[in-house]
């Protein structure tokens, strides 16, 4: 028996943005998704308007289980999380303990195929991911702000300064042409 997959669904018990007053509390689970998605639409602007070769279905997979290891360590806070180098140092290697720790819950023969979207190697990969993943955190911080939320306004300022020095000129085509419409309502959209 393996209780990996088991482990996995648990993600959705995984709240996000812990010291922050909610309107809509967001789980790492849907989070993850919402990464993949956007990871899978910087790849493919990548691909189809800069001429690169990015495997955009495997930045999509990865981004899948970019924090599956949340699921052990729970989500830090940003603020905490990058503090200063040692706490840095210090969570990636707790992150990469819990990593471990999700993949020895497999059978001998799948853990070759889960290790490297779980532990992510892979830095062109990663860097679509590392964007994808701030955009999740931006489009949350616009969709409380819209809700009235003042507390997401300095998120949202430090998020849209952190992207614009992401050197990613994929993220910049989506941020210009896509971002956008996470400002309008249902029936703006339509």
């Amino acid at each position: 028996m393996t209780g990996f997959y088991a482990m996995l669904s648990r993600m959705k018990y995984i709240d996000r943005w812990g010291l922050m007053n909610n309107t809509r509390t967001e789980n790492i689970s849907e989070h993850s998704l919402e990464t993949a998605i956007l990871a899978h639409a910087l790849a493919t602007i990548a691909n189809t308007r800069l001429g690169k070769t990015i495997n955009a279905d495997r930045v999509a997979v990865i981004a899948l289980f970019h924090d599956a290891g949340e699921i052990i360590t729970g989500d830090m806070p940003t603020p905490i999380k990058y503090y200063n180098p040692q706490i840095k140092n210090a969570y990636k290697a707790v992150e990469k303990v819990a990593e471990d720790k999700l993949i020895d819950m497999l059978p001998d023969d799948l853990r070759d195929v889960y290790r490297p979207l779980i532990s992510n190697d892979d830095e062109e990969i990663e860097r679509y991911i590392k964007a994808a993943d701030k955009l999740s955190a931006l489009i949350k911080c616009i969709e409380e702000v819209r809700m009235g939320n003042k507390e997401f306004l300095k998120a949202k300022e430090s998020i849209e300064k952190s992207i614009s020095y992401m050197d990613l000129e994929a993220l910049d085509i989506f941020v210009a042409e896509c971002l956008p419409a996470y400002e309008l309502t249902l029936d703006e959209l339509g």
